[in-house]
């Protein structure tokens, strides 16, 4: 299936954390949107990798994508090597997506910026003719890289007040990880997803205040952006 707008990431929840908003957004405008999960998470203490990927079904279709694929590699052994890059590259030729979203390539889970880096050179690869891949080559045109796992300041915002609530809709299908059973909370080891929804609704507000808007989320990318008319910009500077 072609689709214009591809986010990858290395887990499932990812993509509805750190820009789940954005591609509902940009779903109810009319753009085909789809999903590449990079593993299956199957080394997260909670849940399993067979729920998670129900729970990624089911959080795709309330974010409205019209794709979601799983590559099944490694979850927490992920890195740079041909046979993940050419796997991921024979999606992006598949699909021929005309932006792709991926993770900031800095954080704290390594899989997050070694996704970051796979997906870029996979992006690249995937237009090189000769590279010994299916498909036809095909380069996407803009590269987004979410900011919200990281400490860094976005490019740009993008509003996702009207689609706040289905964010966080599918953000809790992933009942496994953000309402786990009580034996789970008496884990001795001190788990990040005990708070990371609500951290991640405070990220989303903060980005909403740089723009003048209830909730957003914010984007980095590595080009410098073209704006064409400097009296009609709509965030005010002081």
């Amino acid at each position: 299936m072609k689709i214009d707008l591809l986010a990858i990431a290395p887990h499932p929840d990812d993509v509805e954390l750190t820009c789940g908003g954005t591609m509902t957004k940009m779903a109810q405008a009319g753009y085909r949107t789809g999903i590449l999960d990079l593993t299956r998470g199957e080394t997260g203490t909670r849940g399993t990798p067979e729920t998670r990927l129900k729970e990624a079904a089911r959080a795709g279709k309330i974010l409205g994508a019209k794709v979601r694929l799983n590559l099944e590699l490694p979850d927490a052994h992920l890195c740079v090597c041909d046979e993940y890059k050419i796997a991921i590259a024979e999606v992006i030729r598949e699909m021929e997506p005309h932006t792709v979203i991926l993770p900031y390539w800095e954080g704290r889970h390594p899989d997050h910026y070694t996704a970051a880096r796979l997906g870029d050179e996979a992006c690249f690869v995937a237009g090189l003719k000769n590279y010994p891949l299916k498909g036809d080559a095909f380069r996407p045109f803009k590269i987004l890289y979410a900011a919200s796992y990281a400490d860094v300041q976005p490019t740009f915002c993008v509003d996702i007040t009207k689609q706040y609530d289905r964010r966080r809709r599918a953000i809790l299908a992933y009942a496994s990880q953000f309402n786990p059973p009580k034996k789970d909370r008496r884990s001795k080891v001190a788990l990040p997803l005990d708070e990371l929804e609500a951290r991640m609704s405070d990220r989303a507000r903060h980005y909403g205040r740089m723009i003048n808007v209830k909730y957003a989320e914010g984007f980095v990318v590595k080009e410098t952006l073209r704006i064409d008319d400097i009296v009609d910009m709509p965030v005010r500077s002081m």
